[in-house]
């Protein structure tokens, strides 16, 4: 079996992880872009490569959500639209950051995201369906234009802060990761536009490791609507935590 086939293997293998845990919480690039890298691969082509699955799979979680009657389109929509004004205004800041800095501030968000996973303030208040008062949508829309610059500007670790942002309007986690699904996808055609225009990515491997992701996004996504909220909350919690220390400590 030639070097090629070794990876594509292990890429699909390893994506369906990444795929599952991309889905249901976030940070599954935090495990597969040290592996890209460990390949050979340079950074940026490690990046571009890697968007490539995360498209796919966020196609086969959106399909899945709305196959299983969770798809929320309207507020997915309202989301999605000041996320991507905000994401443009984001790249095109062309400020780098410090990468110690980069991931000290990464790591006190998610550490924030996981107090609020924990203490869950919204529990009271949890509703299905988010209700579009003036007040809340303006809310909304803020929230996901400050998002947006965040994801375009460092893109690391946005799952996490799209599921505090949809936390604190007392949403369920079922359909929140059914709206961040969307709003990812959303983000990734448009960086992925980038990389292709660049030629940063490697289509074979990132074939291999979209298998993978698909997967594990199609997975994650019934698992998500069987379990419920209370499930969701603690795998969330546990992998914020890890990914977090890691950051810190590594």
């Amino acid at each position: 079996m030639d070097s090629f086939a070794v990876q594509a293997i292990l890429l699909a293998i390893c994506g369906t992880a990444a795929g599952f845990l991309n889905v249901i919480a976030g940070g599954g690039s935090l495990l597969i872009l040290p592996i890209l890298l460990f390949m050979g691969l340079p950074a940026p082509v490690a990046n571009g490569t890697n968007r490539v699955a995360i498209l796919f799979q966020n196609i086969f979680a959106i399909s899945g959500f709305r196959r299983l009657g969770y798809f929320p389109a309207r507020l997915a929509l309202l989301c999605t639209l000041p996320a991507l004004i905000g994401a443009y205004l984001g790249a095109n800041l062309a400020v780098d950051i410090d990468d110690e800095l980069f991931r000290k501030l990464l790591a006190g968000i998610m550490i924030g995201v996981l107090i609020f996973m924990v203490i869950d303030p919204m529990k009271r208040w949890r509703v299905g369906e988010f209700r579009y008062t003036p007040l809340r949508t303006a809310v909304l829309l803020l929230s996901f234009f400050v998002i947006g610059i965040y994801g375009g500007f460092v893109q690391a670790g946005v799952g996490f802060i799209i599921i505090s942002g949809l936390l604190v309007h007392g949403l369920d986690l079922v359909r929140i990761n059914a709206v961040k699904v969307i709003v990812v996808f959303a983000f990734t055609l448009v960086a992925l536009g980038v990389f292709i225009a660049h030629d940063q990515i490697n289509y074979g491997l990132g074939l291999s490791l979209a298998a993978g992701n698909s997967a594990g996004g199609w997975i994650a996504t019934h698992v998500a609507v069987k379990k419920g909220h209370d499930w969701i909350r603690k795998v969330v919690s546990l992998t914020v935590l890890v990914f977090a220390l890691r950051l810190l400590f590594t």
